[in-house]
């Protein structure tokens, strides 16, 4: 069942609200009154209102309108993107020009013209909704339009750095490729930042979240009775991000059907708005996210190769956090101030053991796991503890990183884990894993679910040579 569009009506008399309850009734509209600009501000916090109609002279002051305009300014701060109506008794050109400039749609004499009073009123609803929407469509790239630094201390962040500054000046398409939780979103809109289209919008669209039947739609637009349920016209993100940046994440799962679609605007900057045959242009620099694995959906024939070749120019791989241990302390900070201002908590701060067993800890969740180990620091913390230290012990990473490393090693040794130390299990657990290996470091990593750089590090931390058990598995021979 469709909702029906709330009109509230502020007038002081009786007789004025029964007559355009009568006549807006009939229109299909809710109609909600107030006798006063304190019941009307009252009721406009209680209720979803679509559209008010507002007396200007009331009982207190009839004719200079003070009332109506005091009403008219908390109006709008309340709820900036409602239309109001103002209603006068009289033609009094002042006062209608002083409500226009407060922030009144339009106005409407008494007595009024029933039919003048409805069109205004549709129109006003319509013009309405249309704010209401641009508004939303901002709010969604707000975040990505605010300044982002990037944390890059590590070896493998500074080239990555490195890079996007020489490839965010240029126009060239970018894929960004890496696993979930590594922050390609923030990646996307530093190179907008730093890119020729700054001074336009970022516009950033989830592709895994959006239905296969209205992808032309959110891409494209549709014009008013495109299809059921299209009772306005709207725009598409290419046009919102018309001359800026548009950021498709999770691009690889883009459906099968629709990927020609998206070549062709890519290939020439044109398409259509559903329901419509004139051909819209477009320009936009475009920035992608995958974690996907475009070679085998290419080879199971579920992405199209030419689109894939435009929306790759330039690759970049983004580093997991398990090859960002420098930057590991910076970031952590950078979250829990985060957290602490989010949650409004007293301050909080991360002791050197915390940091450091940050550090050694291995990401699963890369940096949103980071994230969400200290928001739940945050949130647990008691607000009445002000400076609180956050030790080690308090992260509860034992938990998570070991029982992973546990049980790995009961399923290669076959037997009870013997009761150790962290260090000394995770020690063991490297020994027993080159030994499995012949020594292979690569292999060993595979072998305990770590990355390459996290091995190299931890063999370094415990002094274990690999080579060491090539000879041994030699000489046993």
């Amino acid at each position: 069942m469709i909702k029906k569009q709330q009109i509230l009506i502020i007038d002081d008399k009786a007789e004025v609200r029964l007559s355009a309850r009568f006549l807006l009734s009939n229109y299909g509209f809710d109609i909600l009154e107030a006798d006063s600009p304190v019941t009307g501000l009252q009721v406009l916090k209680q209720e979803n209102i679509s559209l008010v109609l507002l007396d200007m002279n009331f009982s207190l002051d009839t004719t200079s309108g003070e009332e109506g305009l005091y009403c008219l300014k908390k109006i709008r701060a309340l709820a900036d993107f409602i239309p109001v109506i103002v209603i006068t008794a009289w033609s009094n050109t002042p006062l209608v020009v002083n409500a226009l400039q407060q922030g009144a749609q339009d106005f409407i004499e008494k007595p009024w013209d029933n039919q003048r009073l409805v069109q205004v009123i549709k129109q006003n609803l319509k013009l309405g909704a249309l704010q209401q929407q641009n508004a939303q469509l901002q709010q969604q790239t707000s975040d990505f339009n605010k300044k982002v630094k990037i944390v890059a201390l590590s070896p493998a962040m500074k080239a990555l750095k490195h890079k996007l500054d020489d490839v965010a000046k240029t126009s060239a398409n970018v894929l960004l490729t890496g696993d979930n939780g590594t922050g390609k979103s923030t990646l996307a809109h530093y190179i907008h930042q730093q890119s020729l289209q700054n001074k336009n919008t970022l516009v950033s669209v989830n592709m895994g979240a959006i239905v296969e039947n209205l992808f032309e739609s959110e891409m494209f637009g549709h014009i008013k009775g495109a299809f059921t349920g299209a009772d306005k016209n709207r725009i598409g993100r290419f046009e919102l991000a018309n001359n800026g940046s548009l950021f498709l994440d999770e691009v690889a799962n883009i459906p099968l059907s629709q990927q020609a679609k998206l070549l062709r605007v890519l290939e020439n900057g044109e398409y259509e708005q559903v329901g419509s045959s004139k051909t819209k242009m477009t320009n936009v620099r475009l920035i992608s996210a995958t974690n996907g694995d475009f070679d085998k959906l290419i080879y199971q024939g579920l992405f199209r190769q030419d689109l894939y070749f435009r929306l790759n120019t330039i690759k970049l791989e983004v580093p997991s956090l398990n090859e960002r241990i420098q930057d590991i302390p910076t970031l952590a900070l950078i979250f829990l101030n985060q957290h602490i201002k989010r949650y409004q908590k007293p301050d909080m701060h991360l002791t050197e053991q915390a940091i450091q067993a940050l550090v050694d800890y291995q990401y699963e969740g890369n940096l949103r796991e980071l994230s969400h180990i200290i928001e739940r620091i945050v949130i647990m913390h008691d607000p009445d503890v002000k400076g609180f230290d956050i030790k080690a012990e308090h992260l509860e990473l034992d938990r998570q990183f070991n029982q992973t490393s546990v049980n790995n090693f009961i399923n290669n040794s076959n037997k009870e884990m013997p009761f150790m130390t962290f260090e000394a299990a995770e020690r063991q657990l490297l020994r027993s894993a080159l030994t499995q290996t012949f020594g292979q470091t690569i292999e060993a990593a595979k072998l305990l679910g770590i990355s390459k750089s996290a091995i190299y590090r931890r063999l370094e931390k415990y002094q274990i040579i690999a080579k060491d058990y090539i000879v041994r598995d030699r000489e046993s021979e």
